[in-house]
């Protein structure tokens, strides 16, 4: 019989493949960009949810337990990643969802459903209280010793997982841009960083400004200290977490048509909108070479 640890092994492949990214709105401004293809790590757990759920399930392993416990929205896609990874790996799982309960489940909930996970709603003000102790200690109280993950899943031992990517990337690059929900990944790169390049983050919702002190928070907890080679443009949320508009839908219209690659519009969709923008616009000195994480 396999162990937990086989079966973690078999869940993902890395690294992800590296791919150069032709497209004259770049090349007029003579940025270059290679796309970081972490959506192809894991069908089921891809990108930065495996990079970030990795060591937290060994940790969870080797502390003995066998439930995960996890926040997020109704359209989160760490929810649907520790739902899979938890079916694949031998772990129940539980999902605390934000807001009320809705019928029928949305695609991401249904996901998460059938892959056996436990949902349970809090409404928004308890929500906001999720990291209370009081508020754990109800939730564990109802469904029993739980290994607790925080929403998007970012904790120290997430960022040490994201950091990680870095290495994987073998050819130059000036900056390293990734869409920002919670902060993890961005705080990751960055310290996974050498030298004069740098990070830059894309946030996917509204007032994403207290997203600088998240990173901040990320990084000491994960490696004790804070870099500074990073930055969060907060300019593309296009009306805030899983909302889009109509120029989103565009632009992603295109980009298939053009690279034959379909962007998931949460995340990096607006990530990439966001850099081509600010190719355009002149953000990036001639000669830039830009890495972007899909994931």
């Amino acid at each position: 019989m396999s162990t937990v640890g086989d079966r973690m092994a078999a869940l993902a492949t890395l690294p992800s493949p590296l791919a150069e990214l032709r497209d004259e709105r770049l090349e007029r401004r003579g940025v270059h960009l290679q796309l970081k293809r972490d959506d192809l790590i894991s069908r089921d757990v891809p990108g930065n949810k495996w990079r970030k759920l990795r060591h937290n399930l060994e940790a969870a392993r080797h502390q003995g337990f066998t439930r995960l416990l996890t926040f997020g929205g109704a359209y989160s896609n760490h929810i649907r990643a520790t739902a899979a990874a938890g079916r694949h790996l031998g772990f129940e799982t539980v999902g605390v969802i934000r807001g009320e309960a809705r019928r029928p489940l949305n695609d991401s909930l249904a996901y998460a459903r059938a892959h056996g996970m436990a949902l349970t709603y809090l409404d928004r003000a308890t929500y906001r209280r999720k990291t209370e102790p009081a508020v754990v200690a109800e939730l564990t109280r109802e469904f029993g010793p739980c290994y607790v993950l925080p929403e998007g899943g970012s904790n120290g031992l997430a960022v040490r997982g994201t950091a990680e990517l870095v290495g994987e990337i073998t050819t130059g690059f000036d900056v390293l841009c990734c869409a920002t929900g919670t902060g993890g990944t961005l705080a990751g790169i960055a310290a996974g960083l050498r030298g004069p390049q740098r990070a830059l983050g894309f946030a996917v919702l509204n007032g994403g400004r207290f997203l600088d002190d998240e990173v901040r928070r990320l990084q000491l907890e994960a490696f004790g200290t804070v870099t500074t080679n990073w930055d969060i443009d907060t300019g593309f949320h296009f009306g805030g977490y899983a909302k889009r508009r109509p120029a989103l839908d565009s632009f992603i219209e295109a980009f298939r048509d053009r690279h034959g690659i379909t962007l998931d519009w949460v995340y990096e969709a607006k990530m990439l909108y966001g850099l081509f923008a600010r190719a355009e616009a002149g953000g990036f000195e001639p000669g830039t070479r830009v890495v972007a994480v899909l994931s």
